[in-house]
This record gives structure tokens, sequence and C-alpha cells, in this order.
């Protein structure tokens, strides 16, 4: 399917009374399928998708047509959001410990690609803090270095053993043995339903 079919067929799942903040909604963006404006289209969607939660099939055509614009960032946060509907929606206040206090000595990038793993409470048999791996997501800004807050998203490897994560409660990153930021859950959103692949 080529990228005009995907996204409107992407339109056709946005229900016509969501708005976002701007008053866009899925009006605006046949206005510019209609002139071809096919990346203004696919952020307009992807705006939607954030007001309001929208199905699997939403996420995995946006994230097809973007794959087809080659525009990886958005496909990137495109499969998020399909993972994110699969599993549901960690979203924590990260503060990064200073460079003269951890291993980490340059920012990474927000958009998903560092995987870190977790101290979220739960103990191995002998005791000892265990530690879950999550891909992080930095929701505003593209970079993230030593020192430095965002709010993140978090996708566990294992989402079953996040079960427990409640918002309000302190978690701790680590990339070694040792703690490279500390985050304060901000929210839990399950997912609403089960959906196949």
């Amino acid at each position: 399917m080529d990228v005009p079919k995907l996204l409107e067929a992407a339109s056709l799942l946005v229900p016509d009374k969501i708005a976002t903040e701007n008053d866009i909604t899925v009006n605006d963006v046949w206005e510019y399928l209609t002139h071809d404006e096919w990346e203004v289209a696919l952020e307009l969607l992807e705006e939607l998708g954030d007001v309001h939660p929208l199905p699997l099939t939403f996420w995995e055509t946006m994230a097809t047509a973007a794959e087809q614009m080659q525009l990886e960032k958005s496909a990137a946060w495109c499969h998020w959001r399909c993972y994110e509907t699969r599993n549901g929606i960690i979203r924590a206040d990260l503060t990064l410990r200073p460079a003269n206090e951890t291993r980490r000595q340059t920012s990474f990038s927000g958009a998903g690609v560092l995987r870190s793993m977790w101290n979220i409470g739960l103990r191995t048999p002998t005791g000892e803090p265990a530690l879950n791996i999550a891909a992080l997501w930095a929701e505003s800004t593209p970079f993230l270095g030593p020192g430095e807050r965002s709010s993140v998203r978090l996708a566990p490897f294992a989402p079953s053993q996040w079960q427990r994560l409640q918002p309000g409660q302190v978690i701790t990153m680590h990339e070694d043995r040792s703690v490279a930021g500390t985050a304060v859950v901000l929210e839990i959103r399950r997912p609403a339903t089960t959906h196949t692949a």
C-alpha cells in the first residue's frame, strides 16, 4: 500500500470528535492529504494519537507510512506506540547523575535507543536487588546527558515483572552496578484490551 492510502487508512481510525490542544482534528489531516502534504498529515496524526488512545492497527499503519517516507524518528515513535498499545504506558521523571558521579560521560539519544537496567524493587532469590531491562524514550529532548532531567517513557523487556509499579514510586536506572539516575514514576496505564499482532 502506498503512503497516501496508508495515511487515509490511519485517518479513518481517528474519531471525528477528538482534537489536539491547538484544535487540530482529523478534518485538518484530510485537508493536508488532499494537497499531498503527507509528512504534515503524518505529524498531525501522531499528535492526535497522543490525545486519545487509538488501536494497534493505527500505529502499525503509521509506522509503515513513516518507513516508506524514510522518516526514521517517526517510524521509531510509531513502533514505540505499538509496544505501548500492547503492553501499557510507563512514564517517569528521570534525573541522571552528574558526569563526576557516574560512568556515563556523554549524552545518549532520547529516541528509544538506550536499553538500561532498572531497580524497580524486585529481589533475586539470594536477596540482591534484581535489575530489569527497559528501553527509554525521552519525551521532550532529542538527547539526554549526565546531570540532566526529563520525563521519559519506559518499555520493559519483560512487562509482567513491572506489574507492581505504582505512581510516586522511586526507581533507579543502572548502566552498570552503580546508579546512573533516579526516576519517580508519574503514570502507569495498563493496556485497555488484549491486542493480537
